[in-house]
């Protein structure tokens, strides 16, 4: 196992410190605020950690309320809201400082048979043709923004191959969609749970970003104050988050400031196995006189 993906499963290994309480600390990689993604995660670890491993999460509904200082430990909250016969549910409020920065519900239910659809995956070139991002940048990107190297370019424990790279290079509005392969980039422990976790980590990466396409942009923009301000994971089906999975996401609206996109994920076999839906603020920088 990597270095790198040994610090995520510590990131997400959060300490007990009271009952239904839990700290979590962030990686020290120089970020100005707490990667989404990670609080994301670090709830869903803190709530499941109060129910049993035989009922597992279907869904979870966040909020990001305030941006989270990764100099500070963060703390997690769990309420017991709700122990039926087939459903659980849990609320968790993260908080630095005295106050909250997030806060997520979690349901969770216990497997059942019943009647089985999905939307088939799209057809797009497999992993295994796409360049990793990071060899992208290593190569200059062909003329890709330096911002777009940077992030792309960055050590990170989830290895990216987007299908539509392109996009860095023309800055010209299309079709809002996106394809991105993502996986972890060393085997993971087989726990279901951690596999949970680290899709919800990997869920906050790119979404927002769709949102800009149909306008030629990218977060990456210094003209663009951008963070997500909500998010959404449906777990449908098992799966191994250090297999190659397919980040189908598109946005269908933009407006006031807001961008909303949605996204499913796929196994390379073409299982859909999680659905993803986030708004976030995608607000122009006012120029200052």
């Amino acid at each position: 196992m990597t270095g790198i993906v040994t610090e995520l499963l510590h990131v997400l290994d959060l300490d007990a410190i009271a009952e239904d309480a839990y700290r979590g600390i962030s990686p020290t990689v120089g970020w100005p605020r707490v990667f989404g993604g990670q609080v994301v995660a670090q709830a869903l670890v803190a709530a499941t950690r109060t129910v049993p491993a035989t009922r597992p999460p279907h869904s979870l509904h966040a909020y990001f309320l305030l941006g989270g200082d990764p100099k500070e430990p963060i703390l997690y909250e769990v309420e017991r809201i709700r122990d039926g016969r087939s459903f659980t549910t849990r609320r968790v409020v993260a908080k630095q400082h005295g106050r909250a920065i997030f806060a997520m519900s979690v349901s969770y239910h216990d497997p059942e048979t019943g009647v089985v659809h999905q939307l088939p995956m799209p057809d797009v070139p497999g992993p295994e043709g796409l360049p990793d991002s990071r060899e992208v940048a290593a190569k200059g990107g062909g003329g890709m923004p330096s911002p777009v190297l940077a992030y792309f370019g960055r050590e990170r424990p989830i290895e990216l191959r987007p299908v539509e790279i392109e996009r860095y290079l023309r800055r010209e509005p299309r079709e809002p969609r996106f394809h991105v392969w993502l996986r972890a980039v060393a085997p993971l422990p087989d726990d279901p749970a951690i596999h949970q976790a680290v899709l919800a980590y990997a869920s906050d990466m790119t979404l927002l970003d769709a949102t800009l396409i149909a306008h030629g942009q990218t977060v990456f923009d210094g003209a663009i104050q951008s963070a997500s301000l909500d998010h959404a994971l449906w777990f449908h089906q098992p799966f191994r988050a250090d297999e190659w999975l397919l980040y189908a996401q598109d946005s269908p609206s933009a407006g006031g400031a807001r961008g909303f996109a949605r996204g499913l994920i796929y196994t390379q076999d073409g299982r859909l196995v999680a659905s993803v839906a986030q708004e976030g603020m995608i607000r122009p920088r006012r120029s200052e006189s």
